[in-house]
């Protein structure tokens, strides 16, 4: 059994306390709050009364008899997928008995009770299925499910279950399943001016004072003017706040999103062992399989994280034309296991996460010979459940222009390039890492500066 290498915070499960009375009264709860490290993206809770709040709405969800509401069918599915598979019986089970038995993983950081089993999990779940995402502080917009499984995903037979096909076939249709509810009138609740928790009330204008300027839309109608919250996540730049950098210049390449920058690896290679601690980058694994997988042997990857309260959809690095699209299914909660158990996870598993989760991958030939074919993959993490591609094969893009989307969430990306594409990076003064700031997206990143002359092809 493994011990944890951490203080416990931030994703730790806050949601599981919903099928239990508190253990504490608030008065109890508040005295056990500790300051909290950085917060990835910000999209994660770090402050435990923002924890304790959540928790305290979704055991109001249920009536005073304690009883829980009928599990929606794909949840009911999911249950019986789990009882009558003997191996996906099996890890369920195990996943809850192998986060230690300790007092740090006996309650969340807000002192509530830690579920211990699948039928718990199934339970929380359920009552996401109709829920949107509120603004907090901190917080600010939270992943529901990924809260459900922290500890759990973090052990051995987490690490296994969360990559199995059938696992992540019911996964996909219950995030789905949510989606709807989050395409539609009823999930704008949350964009109200409540002062704490509506997307248009005090805090929130505070954390995001330029909204009304940045995005379109009209604060003088309902809702300001958004259908549904999945519209309001996708919203759009005005014309003229995010222009395209060096639009006429060929050689400066621009950021494909809102991100802050995560990573750069060179001379990456075809096969690599990502499960291990340094996360290295697998192109085999990454693409797929794809038969354009040679080509990026020995090339260079850079990755970047969105942020919650940033925008979300996609741009063209680079002037070219699209190769080839593809969208590939894969993983929804795995973490890396060499990571441990991270409480914010899978934050700390983002390059391992490129080789295994869901993801779209889109190749572009680009205008620029010294880029030549490079390719952006676009990494959905948790709840991002829909990654949509807006090109077509074929079709001539302009630097700037829009590849796609994620629906609800933010994740990670990749902009990959071939051996011999000499770049200088412009990271905006940051050192790539989790503590980076967001890089406006169409900004410039790097700078081609012709073929390496030295480059050989690995």
């Amino acid at each position: 059994m493994r011990t944890s290498k951490r203080t416990p915070w931030g994703l730790t499960a806050v949601l599981l306390a919903a099928l239990s009375c508190l253990a504490a009264s608030p008065v109890q709860a508040e005295t056990a709050i500790e300051p909290a490290p950085y917060n990835v993206g910000r999209w994660l809770p770090s402050d435990q009364r923002t924890l304790t709040a959540w928790r305290a709405d979704l055991t109001q969800d249920g009536d005073a008899s304690g009883d829980e509401p009928p599990l929606a069918p794909v949840i009911q599915e999911f249950k019986a997928l789990i009882e009558t598979d003997p191996e996906l019986f099996m890890l369920f089970t195990q996943m809850f008995e192998q986060i230690p038995d300790e007092p740090a993983f006996e309650k969340d950081p807000a002192g509530g009770p830690q579920a211990r089993d699948y039928h718990q999990m199934l339970a929380l779940m359920n009552r996401v299925m109709n829920r949107a995402p509120e603004f907090n502080q901190t917080g600010l917009v939270g992943f529901p499910i990924n809260a459900i499984l922290d500890w759990s995903m973090g052990t051995p037979a987490g690490t296994t279950a969360f990559l199995n096909e059938k696992v992540n076939r019911q996964l996909k249709k219950i995030l789905t399943q949510w989606a709807v509810f989050l395409g539609s009138p009823d999930s704008r609740y949350v964009l109200s001016d409540d002062p704490e928790r509506g997307w248009f009330g005090r805090d929130a204008m505070a954390a995001m004072p330029t909204f009304v300027e940045d995005f379109i839309c009209d604060p003088a109608v309902p809702y300001y003017g958004f259908a549904s919250w999945d519209d309001f996540f996708t919203r759009r730049f005005r014309p003229g706040r995010r222009p395209v950098a060096a639009p006429d210049d060929d050689a400066v390449i621009a950021n494909a999103c809102e991100s802050a920058p995560y990573r750069i690896a060179t001379n990456v290679q075809l096969h690599h062992p990502f499960w291990i601690k340094a996360q290295p980058y697998s192109l085999a694994h990454m693409m797929a399989g794809d038969p354009l997988v040679e080509q990026f042997v020995g090339g260079t990857v850079y990755q970047a994280f969105l942020s919650a309260l940033s925008y979300h959809r996609w741009h063209s690095p680079v002037s070219g034309r699209i190769l080839k699209t593809r969208l590939l299914d894969g993983s929804y909660y795995a973490e890396a296991l060499s990571e441990g158990f991270d409480p914010a996870g899978p934050n700390e598993s983002q390059a391992y996460i490129t080789q295994v989760a869901t993801r779209a991958l889109v190749f572009i030939e680009a205008d620029n010979p010294d880029i030549g074919l490079m390719a952006a993959m676009f990494v959905g993490m948790a709840e991002v459940s829909s990654n949509e591609i807006t090109v077509y094969e074929g079709q001539h893009v302009a630097k700037g222009d829009q590849l796609g989307m994620f629906h609800f969430g933010g994740s990670t990306h990749t902009l990959i390039f071939r051996p011999g594409v000499n770049l200088e990076f412009d990271l905006h003064g940051q050192t790539p890492g989790l503590h980076s700031e967001n890089i406006p997206v169409r900004s410039r990143i790097a700078t081609v500066a012709g073929p390496a002359e030295d480059a050989v092809p690995q």
